[in-house]
């Protein structure tokens, strides 16, 4: 069988119908991609997944639009060329949940404040929507959201019609082609060319939660849940909440401005560090440089003590560059090399540290002040002698 045949998509006229029988027309990839005369499972298509279902005794693992035709790829080849197809209604009522609250959202983002909807994209945790506009302060989300809401609320129709693309008016979103429109509309609200699956009440959509946003280019992706996942992730976002109220051994609503709070102590206490280990650094530069030996004219401090990380070495370095005729090489625990050197050393830290690599192996790299790397593995001491070869008279 050609399955040429244009195939009949039942879920233009019924969202709602679980069940259905249809024809096999025609097959393909050993009977494991089928076509059907007539079809209730919805392929992928304007950003909405797929159905999942059963057709005879085989699973339905995709759908794919293929232009005038729906392919619908199995798991086994489906017996038989009479068959009765299900539909998981789950899944499919969630799909319609979050495609009815997207057209609703869209419509009210662009109500209030003129910010056209330019893609969507459903996902199995969360859907998005990308606004054509620089901005989208958290009290204008929160606005749509209750506008949104408040219109679930009022369980307005939302219908299904077939309109001729010339003769179509108020479509929020111009369509450039030409035959007939499918249009769903939300009533005195929206009506948007789409060949999607939606409910018929904005009642059924339940409630819709805008969970935050993020800038895209330009322009700004807010991402939303609807129905039941809005429920499921509230229920998750409460378990969340409680886990941290009970850590801190307080009530949830007082939970976050608590750990604002301790934030805000565990900052001023990380700026305190950081100074004192600054100063600390000064005074420990000011010791070293002073006790250094001279090599090549200039003060080489040496660190490879296994107590020594790159942040600490890297403060002491910054200490150190302050004084005159100074060079430091420091290793980590972990190997990994610093080196240090003023202008008036007459040394180059990236140059020293390049040569030394050259010789041990390694990589690493940096400025004429300030240099890091790896040496190869166990080589560290031998790079730090490279090192002090290159600063020695003569050299």
């Amino acid at each position: 069988m050609s399955g040429d045949a244009a195939t009949e998509r039942l879920y233009y006229t019924d969202a709602y119908l679980p069940e259905f029988s249809a024809r096999v027309v025609g097959r393909a990839d050993a009977g494991r991609r089928v076509y059907l005369d007539r079809t209730a499972f919805y392929p992928t298509s304007g950003g909405q997944p797929h159905d999942t279902g059963i057709l005879g005794s085989s699973n339905v693992i995709d759908v794919i639009d293929e232009g005038d035709r729906i392919a619908h790829l199995l798991d086994s080849a489906v017996e038989g060329d009479d068959v009765r197809g299900k539909i998981y209604w789950t899944r499919r009522f969630d799909n319609m949940q979050q495609h009815t609250g997207q057209h609703l959202l869209s419509a009210v983002f662009e109500d209030l404040f003129g910010a056209k909807t330019v893609s969507v994209h459903f996902g199995e945790q969360s859907s998005t929507l990308d606004l054509e506009t620089e901005s989208m302060p958290s009290q204008s989300l929160e606005k749509a959201e209750q506008r949104a809401n408040l219109v679930v609320a009022e369980n307005r129709p939302v219908t299904v019609d077939f309109e001729d693309a010339a003769a179509a008016k108020g479509l929020r979103k111009a369509v450039d082609r030409q035959g007939m429109l499918r249009i769903v509309s939300i009533a005195d609200l929206d009506r948007s060319a789409c060949g999607g699956t939606h409910v018929r009440t904005t009642g059924e959509i339940g409630p819709i939660f805008v969970r935050g946003t993020e800038r895209i280019r330009k322009t700004i992706r807010v991402e939303f849940v609807c129905g039941l996942r809005a429920v499921a992730r509230a229920r998750l976002d409460y378990q969340t909440l409680s886990v941290i109220a009970g850590a801190l051994s307080t009530s949830i609503d007082a939970a976050g401005g608590l750990v604002a709070s301790q934030a805000a102590q565990v900052k001023e206490s990380e700026q305190t560090r950081r100074r004192l280990e600054r100063e600390l650094a000064r005074y420990r530069a000011a010791e070293l440089h002073g006790a250094a030996p001279e090599v090549g004219g200039a003060k080489l401090v040496t660190l490879d003590g296994p107590a020594e990380s790159m942040d600490q070495m890297r403060t002491l370095a910054q200490a150190l560059l302050d004084h005159k005729r100074s060079v430091l090489v420091g290793v980590t625990a972990e190997g990994a090399m610093l080196v240090a050197a003023t202008e008036d050393s007459g040394f180059d830290a990236g140059k020293l540290l390049k040569d030394a690599l050259a010789i041990t192996g390694g990589k690493g790299g940096g400025s004429p002040r300030l240099a890091q790397g790896s040496p190869a593995a166990g080589r560290a001491a031998d790079a730090i002698a490279a090192i002090r070869a290159a600063l020695a008279p003569g050299r």
